[in-house]
């Protein structure tokens, strides 16, 4: 089996946002949210979902920055209470294996080489098959139903 890591978004760039008015929020195109089912409002930082009841941002996010046709943004959320990014090794975060997911490769220049569907439950054997391309520099999981970013792989040891 392929060493893997996932890794959630780093969380300085959105910890300016954490308190902030709705004013402000609006005025830096972010919205707050509350939790109000679970699962529903998955945090790219934590890669957990937020429980009922906590206060999360929904704003737009460039999570594929390659100067490709690829370049990619789209909305994410960040649980207001994240205090660090999360790393997995070897292991799939609970809100990513409980959603079907779209997994895609990119090589190192951010060119997309492949892409698949998968049920979350089963996402290690779609990493193995897209890293057994030696081309494909790291991966990006997408919530499959509304295409969101969710977080990126990497081989373990990159």
């Amino acid at each position: 089996m392929q060493n893997f890591t996932i890794s959630g978004l780093p969380l300085e760039p959105f910890q300016s946002l954490f308190g902030r008015s709705e004013a402000d929020l609006a005025y830096a195109g972010a919205i707050r949210c509350v939790a109000d089912a679970a699962p529903g409002f998955p945090c790219r930082v934590t890669l957990e979902d937020a429980r009922p009841g906590e206060r999360v941002l929904l704003l737009n996010f460039v999570h594929q920055q390659a100067k490709t046709p690829y370049r990619s943004a789209h909305a994410i959320f960040v649980r207001e209470n994240a205090r660090r990014t999360a790393v997995f090794e070897n292991e799939v975060p609970a809100a990513l294996r409980a959603r079907p997911l779209s997994v895609r490769s990119f090589d190192a220049a951010g060119m997309m080489l492949d892409a698949d569907l998968i049920d979350g439950a089963h996402v290690e054997t779609l990493i193995e098959r897209l890293f057994a391309d030696d081309a494909a520099a790291y991966l990006h999981a997408h919530y499959a139903k509304r295409g969101c970013y969710a977080a990126r792989i990497d081989r373990a040891g990159r």
